[in-house]
């Protein structure tokens, strides 16, 4: 059968890895996404345009992110590459710690998923396998395509998840510089290994983070502090580091989202969260305050077929 004339639309949010204490572990996925239209058209070749973040900066032909995820989940399941015609709507911040490449790796296996829908069966295990080999971790990615709060670990076997749904007090507040920060910077600050104390401190806090973001957000002061990657970073962040820092003093449980700069804050209702932002627009008015929510659905894709529309 061949898909030549298909189209599908991806929408893919935004994630916070990490949320202090859940190293590498722990996800969330947030309520803004991008949003990629891809048609498969005869011939070969990639032509990308981008609309928003990215624009004029990332590649346009086959070296993107998002078109090189298509070919690889194509390959992986023997299909010949036809060619693609990606617009790809961006408004998730690049290089700010909100999962803008996982989300690009995501919406190019789920757009793939969905050309091929009448072709091969590809599983949410095969997604997330694919997604953290592209990706290199799957705290990013597995919360991009199953949304919610996930579990994130990796076995013999591979990759694996688990998803919950957090607390309905539970109130996100994203704050957002101007400035960038390099993932592989930021890991290259971690040391090789920490202190006992330190590992079984995290280890503490993870677990209480977990029941703080189900069950009880009065505990999520407590539940995100963290002793394994924040302070090490610190002082390639450093004014990360001190809205961190102001926002914790006055009882507000702040985060460094994924690898930063930009800064989570995990409020125990909306008027806490109203709080936070007025304390960050005094203190940091530069920096785009984002009042979210958790997202449950994670990445969705919708199949076009001869400008008819399925599901």
């Amino acid at each position: 059968m061949s898909i030549i004339g298909k189209k599908v639309t991806v929408r893919v949010p935004a994630t916070s890895a990490n949320l202090g204490p859940g190293f590498d572990t722990l996800g969330m996925a947030l309520s803004f996404y991008d949003e990629l239209e891809v048609e498969a058209v005869a011939g070969e070749g990639a032509f990308v345009e981008v609309i928003g973040e990215g624009a004029g900066e990332v590649p346009t032909d086959a070296t993107n992110l998002v078109v090189q995820s298509i070919i690889f989940t194509f390959n992986r399941f023997g299909q010949e590459v036809p060619g693609l015609r990606l617009k790809a709507h961006n408004i998730i911040p690049h290089g700010r710690g909100m999962g803008s490449s996982g989300a690009a790796v995501v919406s190019g296996i789920v757009a793939a998923k969905g050309l091929l829908a009448s072709v091969v069966e590809i599983s949410d295990q095969d997604l997330l396998e694919l997604a953290t080999e592209i990706e290199g971790h799957p705290d990013n990615v597995a919360p991009a395509l199953f949304g919610g709060l996930t579990i994130a670990w990796t076995d013999e076997t591979g990759p694996h998840y688990k998803k919950l749904f957090v607390h309905r007090g539970v109130a996100l507040l994203e704050l957002v510089p101007n400035h960038k920060m390099s993932t592989a910077l930021a890991r290259s600050l971690q040391p090789e290994s920490v202190p006992h104390e330190d590992a079984v401190f995290n280890v503490s806090r993870s677990a209480l983070l977990i029941a703080a973001l189900t069950q009880s957000p009065d505990l999520l002061m407590a539940a995100t502090e963290d002793r394994l990657h924040q302070d090490y970073r610190a002082a390639a962040m450093p004014e990360t580091n001190s809205l961190v820092e102001l926002m914790r003093e006055n009882g507000h449980a702040a985060v460094v989202s994924g690898a930063g700069p930009s800064v989570l804050v995990l409020a125990s209702d909306p008027l806490q969260r109203q709080a936070a932002a007025k304390l960050a627009a005094e203190h940091y008015p530069q920096w785009r305050a984002l009042m979210l929510a958790v997202d449950f659905k994670g990445a969705t894709v919708v199949a076009h077929q001869n400008n008819s529309v399925g599901g």
